[in-house]
């Protein structure tokens, strides 16, 4: 079996890669190795077996279709390639479209032109659903709570793009499911909420709790936006791998259909439990300074993932405490590549706000 991977060597793609590679598949990364921990990662991918790399910008569709034509034999695609953070997409807009939006026409065009049937899973965002202020948000001492979804935002609230990001990202959701009603593509859509993990070079504009570990251990300057009372809900990388496992499993049945996926009621924490959890896990208090709220950051989200749980069987299986310990042992022994992709990403995203 052959897997490809687009943006293999980010953070959940590189763990996707060892998972399948441990099992003895064929691996090919599609990945341009620009991004700030990347070319680390690649090389932590190799370790765990052959894997083919085609060093390829997302958004070069002659390549990005050759690509797909000399490995038309896989059986699952998984589209993990995208710009990734809203603060990025508001200072480059057009580069957040060509990379999220025509990103994914390329690779859906790719599969189409070369007749191939594998399922193909594509890693949509939460923030297709908006801001979310018309719902009723309830502040208490520590959190903000929804007062009337308890289980949660289900895929059936209306999309409602707010940012740059979330509009690029929402054309690319609703085009990967388009592609299975008209020309017959396999492919399921995974609006994925928080996702958490070892491999994570986080930084304060994407991926928060590993950024927020990261600074906490290394004495970074940590900034919360907003009264620290947002809530998400949280999901370790492992358990999203084994979704995806699960919706490539069952594609005859999951084909064309959209699916929450996140952490749930059980796994939802704000800013504050964070802090106070590693306060408690590092033995000294988190500095950290305040600043205004930031334009689209929704106060409260937590998914509702009673579908997935019905439909495919799925449920979170790693507790948020759990997974937290795991990712600060991971920064501990990891100290000095984490310092040099923060670095890296510091640097690239003050050229990016340039822009």
């Amino acid at each position: 079996m052959k897997v490809i991977i687009t943006g293999g060597a980010g953070f959940i793609g590189s763990n996707a890669a060892a998972r399948y590679l441990a099992r003895g598949l064929e691996v090919v990364i599609i990945d341009n190795l620009h991004r700030p921990g990347t070319a680390s990662n690649f090389e932590w991918i190799r370790r765990h077996g052959p894997v083919q790399l085609a060093q390829v910008d997302i958004r070069d569709g002659e390549s990005i279709a050759q690509t797909f034509q000399n490995n038309r034999d896989a059986t699952l695609v998984l589209h993990l390639a995208g710009q990734v953070a809203v603060t990025s997409s508001v200072a480059n807009p057009r580069a957040d479209f060509e990379i999220n939006a025509l990103g994914t026409i390329n690779v859906l065009e790719a599969m189409r032109l070369a007749s191939m049937d594998a399922a193909l899973i594509y890693a949509s965002t939460n923030k297709v659903y908006g801001d979310l202020n018309d719902l009723k948000a309830v502040e208490r001492t520590r959190r903000w709570e929804l007062q009337d979804l308890p289980d949660g935002i289900p895929e059936e609230r209306g999309i409602d793009f707010h940012s740059p990001y979330g509009c690029s990202k929402g054309a690319a959701d609703q085009y990967v499911r388009d592609y299975h009603r008209i020309y017959g593509l396999n492919t399921v859509v995974l609006r994925q909420s928080c996702i958490y993990g070892t491999r994570q070079f986080g930084h304060e504009d994407q991926g928060w709790i590993a950024w927020f570990v990261i600074a906490a251990a290394l004495g970074f300057p940590l900034t919360i936006y907003g009264d620290g009372k947002q809530v998400r809900d949280v999901l370790f990388v492992e358990d999203l791998l084994d979704v995806y496992d699960i919706a490539a499993s069952r594609i005859e049945s999951a084909r064309g259909k959209i699916f929450n996926v996140g952490g749930g009621p059980r796994n939802a924490i704000s800013l504050i439990d964070l802090l106070e959890m590693l306060s408690r896990k590092l033995g000294r208090r988190i500095d950290h300074r305040v600043a205004e709220r930031r334009p689209g950051d929704q106060r409260i989200y937590i998914s509702d993932i009673r579908r997935a749980k019905q439909e495919l069987g799925w449920e979170p299986r790693i507790d948020w405490r759990d997974g937290v310990e795991r990712l600060v042992e991971w920064v501990a022994a990891n100290r000095d590549e984490c310092r040099n992709a923060f670095e890296s990403k510091a640097a690239e995203h003050r050229e990016s706000s340039a822009v």
